[in-house]
């Protein structure tokens, strides 16, 4: 429920209240003698779904919006709410979105301090880096809860699609500024862990299976993203809560960010690079995808900007846009590497001599095209009879995917055995 409170000028009071009688708002009249004329006040009670529609046909019909304000209340009652929230709630005139007024001021109301939130980022970098060398969903998934991103990346979001470069210089500052600072608070932690034993220094963090999912960007990564960015909009942009949709947020952004930290202490090019590109892809689509889907719900920039004043979104766009095709072109390499991998390994496995090996799983490392590292390396986990050997099988492999690749490949295959029993009684 809403409490919208509107400056009305004397030359369209009448058409004003008209409005409002027509659709039976129930309304306070207050004179307002203060700029010497005859405007007065006017205050009504809204659902929440029925403030945006409302204001403007307000506006149609002569309101300046010089001095309007919504207000959140907890229950009203007057003569005619209940037939409003039936109409607008209930019936056919529901729509869930709020007003244009209203979501540049929840997105701006959604960041804390400054210092709330790059502490909170902080604590939620170290938090997510422990969960991923501990290998444990339940520490990478507290790290999420209490990561403070949504806010920043809807207050771009707003921003894109509202022509605010206010909010578009904070919010992308916010992010780069925040993303850098979980990363830096990542990287020291990580390394002050290794420096003081409490996690091996020969530690390969590649194999760390919370790890791996986070250096080889795919698919599914940049699907996670862009759905972030279009929830995060969609709860916004209604009367849902955004709480949930902050941890969607986080977990496209928190937990690479914190690898990108892990590969920096251990020394590892690989997992800095593959978790970083992921982070930017994520980063990207969530910005994008927030902007695109509060366009589509109908927010726009109010008095239709000329060229010269849709500068600074036109230019955010295109940074934004430039650095997607850049990490986007990486990633669309790695998805094209894993598919031909995969297609080789199910080639070889399907050969007689290999029908007893059942496929487990097959981690790509991140193909950054040679400039981290000139080789791909692959690792390939199957199942095997207890009695079996199969001391070929990874130069069999390596052939046939160097042989697709066209450059040099390093194939480890780990073997899980197994046993298999049968008994009638």
């Amino acid at each position: 429920m809403r409490l919208i409170q509107v400056l009305v000028p004397g030359d369209c009071r009448d058409e004003v209240l008209s409005v409002l009688d027509d659709e039976h708002i129930d309304y306070v009249l207050t004179r307002e003698e203060s700029d010497g004329g005859d405007s007065a006040v006017v205050q009504f009670p809204l659902p929440t779904q029925a403030v945006d529609g409302v204001l403007s046909d307000l506006r149609e019909a002569g309101l300046d919006d010089s001095y309007t304000v919504v207000g959140s209340v907890e229950t009203a009652k007057t003569p005619n709410i209940d037939e409003l929230e039936n109409r607008f709630v209930k019936g056919n005139d529901q729509d869930d979105s709020i007003a244009t007024e209203e979501i540049r001021t929840k997105a701006i109301g959604m960041n804390p301090s400054p210092v709330t939130y790059y502490t909170m980022t902080v604590l939620s970098a170290i938090v997510a880096t422990a969960g991923l060398l501990l290998d444990s969903p339940a520490l990478v998934v507290g790290s999420m809860v209490i990561a403070p991103q949504v806010g920043s990346a809807m207050t771009t979001s707003v921003g894109l699609v509202l022509n605010d470069s206010h909010m578009i210089r904070d919010g992308l500052r916010s992010q780069v500024l925040g993303l850098a600072v979980a990363i830096v608070g990542a990287t020291a932690f990580g390394w002050a862990l290794k420096s003081a034993q409490f996690i091996p220094p020969a530690l390969d963090v590649v194999t760390v299976n919370q790890i791996s999912q986070r250096i080889s960007p795919g698919f599914l990564s940049l699907v996670v993203g862009l759905c972030a960015g279009a929830a995060g909009a969609l709860g916004l942009a209604t009367a849902l809560p955004v709480s949930l949709v902050g941890v969607m947020i986080a977990a496209a952004l928190i937990p690479a960010a914190a690898a990108v930290g892990i590969g920096l202490a251990w020394g590892s090019p690989v997992v800095s690079f593959g978790a970083f590109v992921l982070l930017v892809v994520n980063a990207i689509s969530i910005n994008v995808t927030g902007g695109s889907a509060l366009w589509s719900l109908g927010y726009r920039p109010e008095g239709g900007p000329t060229l010269r004043e849709a500068a600074p979104t036109l230019v955010a766009v295109g940074v934004l846009l430039v650095s997607f095709v850049g990490a986007g072109g990486l990633m669309a390499q790695q998805m094209r590497t894993e598919n031909t991998v995969n297609e080789e390994v199910q080639k070889v496995l399907q050969q007689d001599r290999y029908r007893e090996l059942e496929l487990v799983k097959v981690q790509v490392e991140f193909d950054d095209m040679g400039l981290v590292d000139d080789s791909q390396h692959v690792t390939v986990l199957v199942s095997r009879p207890a009695d079996a050997s199969y001391p070929q099988l990874s130069r069999n492999l390596a052939e046939k995917i160097s042989k697709r690749l066209g450059g040099r490949t390093v194939v480890e295959v780990e073997f899980t055995e197994r046993q298999r029993s049968a008994a009638r009684t």
